[in-house]
C-alpha cells in the first residue's frame, strides 16, 4: 500500500497482454514442462483462491512463512525466522531478511500484514476470508452499519520491517502449522497500488515469473533467477495447458505433445503401467472424494433428511467400485479425513461406523422410512471437464438404482467446466447433491474438518450448522496437548456420522503419467507435482 511502482514492474504490467514472456523470458523452451491443467474459478489471488487448479499456479510463484515438507508434510519455517507464543494465543512472528518479490520489492512484516487485512475484508469479497476470522478484529472488518466498522484487524501489529505480532480470538495451538497455505501468503505493495494490472501478470516472490496467462488456453510460468530460496526451479519453466477433456490430455502424453498429467482417465488405468511404465506414480495422498447435499434446500434438510442422507450413503457400494472401475487406485473411505495424516495426525478408521457400509436392505429401510427419494429422484451434479467424474457418478448412481430397483432413481447431472460447476456451487444455485473431492489444504485433521463443515467454514458448500460440531471445533483448536485435541476433533467427526451432510466414499490416491523428457517427478502429500524440483532431459537447470 505504501510506496512507489517499481520501473520494471510498471513496464511488464503494461506489455504483459500484448507479448507473451516480456518478463522473465522464454529462453529455453526445451527446458519447459509441459503439464495438463483447468482454469481455475477465481482470479490468482492468494485469499480468493478456494480450489487446487489456481493453487497449483499460486504455490508456483509464492512463498509464505511455512512451507510444507514434499515428502512428510511436516510445516517448516520458509521465510519465518520465527513465530513463537508464550500462550497459544499471542503469537510474535519475525520474517527472514533478504526475501524480495520478482519485481524487486522486498517481502517485509507488512507484505504479510496488509495481504491477511486484505484478505479479511468484506469490501474485497475474498472467498478465503473465513481464514483470517481466528485474527482478533475480523469480526469489525466484515461488519457494521453502513459498512464494515474496521479497516485492519486490530489483531495485526507491525512491530518493524520484519516483526509482526499476532492475536487471536482465542487459543489456537496449531495455528502456526496453517501458514503454510496459500491464503496466508505475502503481497507486494504493487497488488495493491495496481491491482487490475497484478490481476493480469500476478508478482510473487516464488520460484517461478507467470509470463503470460492466456485463459482457456495456457498459462506460461519461467523460472525466476532472482528467487532467494533453497528450492530454486531444477527447469526452465511450466506450461500449464488447459485441457476440456482428461482423454485427450492423456492421448498427447502419449503422443509427446505433453509432459505431465496429474489425472490419469479411468478407461487407461487398466493399460497405464504398460503405456508408461516406471513413468506412472500412483501412491496414497491427501485426498478424498465425497458427495455433497445443499442443505440450504428444503428438500435436503427436511425432518427426516438425515436418516434419508445415511440411507443413500449405505446404498453405494464404494470397495466395488473402488476395485472393479479404479483399480485400486482408491479405497473406500471410512472416515471424512485421509490416512495420509497417519494415527497421530488425527486419522482413525472406521468413525463414519456402518453409515459407511455397503447394507442394500438397511439403505431401502432408511430411505423408505424418510420417504423416498425428494421428487422420486437424485441428480449428482459433477464438472465434466475431468473424464473420470462421469465413471465415477455413473458407477455410485447404478449401485444406488440397483439398490432401490429403479434405473432412474440417481442420475448424473453434468457441468461443462469446472468454473461453472463452482460457481454454480457457491451461488448456491445447486439443488441436488454434488461431487465434493477435498485436496489437503495443511497436514492437520483441523484442516479436513473446520472448513468444511464448522458453521462458517470457508468451504462449508453444504451450509452445515451444528453448535455442537461448531463447539467441539472451538474446543479442540485451544488445546495445547496434541493428543488430546486430535481426540476432540475425533469426538467431532462422530457428529458427521449422524447427521451426514457430506457422504465420505473414498480416499484418492495421486495417479500422474509423465514423459521420457522427464525425472524427479513426484508428488506432495496432497498429490499435486513438486513442479520446481522436475528436470527435463539435459542439463541440470539449477
Amino acid at each position: 500500500m505504501r510506496g512507489a511502482m517499481s520501473a520494471k514492474w510498471a513496464v511488464c504490467a503494461a506489455a504483459v497482454a500484448l507479448v507473451a514472456g516480456a518478463c522473465g523470458g522464454d529462453t529455453d523452451t526445451d527446458a519447459v514442462v509441459r503439464a495438463s491443467w483447468g482454469d481455475p474459478q477465481n482470479p490468482l489471488e492468494p485469499a480468493n483462491t478456494i480450489e487446487v487448479r489456481g493453487s497449483k499456479a499460486l504455490d508456483m510463484i509464492f512463498r509464505g512463512l511455512k512451507k510444507y515438507d514434499p515428502k512428510s508434510g511436516a510445516a517448516k519455517n520458509w521465510i519465518a525466522e520465527s513465530i513463537t507464543t508464550g500462550d497459544q494465543r499471542n503469537f510474535t512472528v519475525k520474517v527472514k531478511k533478504g526475501w524480495k518479490f520478482s519485481n524487486g520489492e522486498p517481502v517485509t512484516a507488512h507484505s504479510f500484514v496488509d495481504a491477511w487485512n486484505y484478505g479479511a475484508s468484506v469490501a474485497n469479497k475474498q472467498a478465503n476470508a473465513i481464514f483470517f476470522s481466528h485474527i482478533d478484529g475480523y469480526d469489525e472488518v466484515r461488519s457494521g452499519s453502513g459498512g464494515p466498522r474496521a479497516k485492519t484487524m486490530s489483531g495485526l501489529v507491525v512491530k518493524d520491517d520484519y516483526t509482526f505480532t499476532v492475536r487471536l480470538t482465542q487459543k489456537f495451538s496449531a495455528w502456526p502449522g496453517t501458514l503454510g497455505y496459500w491464503a496466508y501468503y505475502p503481497l507486494p505493495k504493487a497488488f495493491f497500488t495496481h491491482h487490475a494490472a497484478w490481476l493480469r501478470n500476478p508478482i510473487g516472490n516464488g520460484p517461478y515469473e507467470i509470463t503470460s496467462y492466456d485463459k482457456g488456453s495456457l498459462m506460461k510460468l519461467r523460472r525466476w533467477k532472482g528467487y532467494q530460496g533453497p528450492d530454486k526451479a531444477r527447469n526452465e519453466g511450466v506450461d500449464l495447458r488447459v485441457y476440456t477433456d482428461t482423454d485427450t490430455a492423456y492421448t498427447d502424453l502419449r503422443t509427446g505433445l505433453l509432459d505431465l498429467v496429474d489425472d490419469i482417465p479411468v478407461g487407461e488405468l487398466k493399460s497405464v503401467k504398460r503405456d508408461l511404465s516406471s513413468r506412472y506414480i500412483n501412491q496414497p495422498v491427501g485426498l478424498i472424494g465425497s458427495i455433497a447435499f445443499p442443505l440450504y434446500h428444503p428438500k435436503w434438510n427436511g425432518p427426516k433428511s438425515a436418516e434419508l442422507r445415511r440411507g443413500i450413503a449405505m446404498a453405494i457400494d464404494r470397495s466395488a467400485i473402488a476395485t472393479q472401475l479404479f483399480r485400486k487406485t482408491r479405497t473406500p473411505a471410512t472416515d471424512w479425513t485421509s490416512p495420509a495424516l497417519g494415527v497421530e495426525g488425527g486419522y482413525k478408521p472406521g468413525l463414519c461406523g456402518a453409515v459407511c457400509t455397503y447394507n442394500p436392505s438397511q439403505a431401502r429401510k432408511l430411505i423408505q422410512e424418510a420417504g423416498g427419494l425428494p421428487g422420486g429422484q437424485m441428480k449428482i451434479m459433477y464438472n465434466a471437464d475431468v473424464g473420470s467424474n462421469k465413471v465415477w457418478v455413473d458407477a455410485v448412481c447404478n449401485s444406488i438404482n440397483g439398490v432401490l430397483d429403479n434405473d432412474l432413481a440417481c442420475v448424473g447431472d453434468p457441468v461443462g467446466t469446472f468454473a461453472d460447476f463452482r460457481n454454480r456451487i457457491t451461488s448456491e444455485s445447486a439443488t441436488e447433491p454434488f461431487s465434493a473431492g477435498w485436496q489437503m489444504t495443511y497436514p492437520l485433521i483441523q484442516g479436513f474438518l473446520q472448513p468444511r463443515y464448522h458453521s462458517g467454514g470457508w468451504s462449508n458448500d453444504t451450509h452445515f450448522h451444528s453448535a455442537r460440531f461448531d463447539e467441539l471445533i472451538n474446543q479442540a483448536n485451544a488445546e495445547s496437548h496434541t493428543a488430546k485435541a486430535v481426540e476432540t476433533f475425533q469426538e467431532a467427526e462422530k457428529i458427521l456420522a449422524q447427521q451426514m451432510p457430506l457422504i465420505p466414499l473414498w480416499y484418492q490416491n495421486g495417479n500422474v503419467g509423465y514423459s521420457s523428457r522427464l525425472s524427479r517427478v513426484s508428488l506432495n502429500p496432497s498429490g499435486v507435482p513438486d513442479y520446481s524440483q522436475i528436470k527435463v532431459a539435459g542439463p541440470d537447470q539449477t
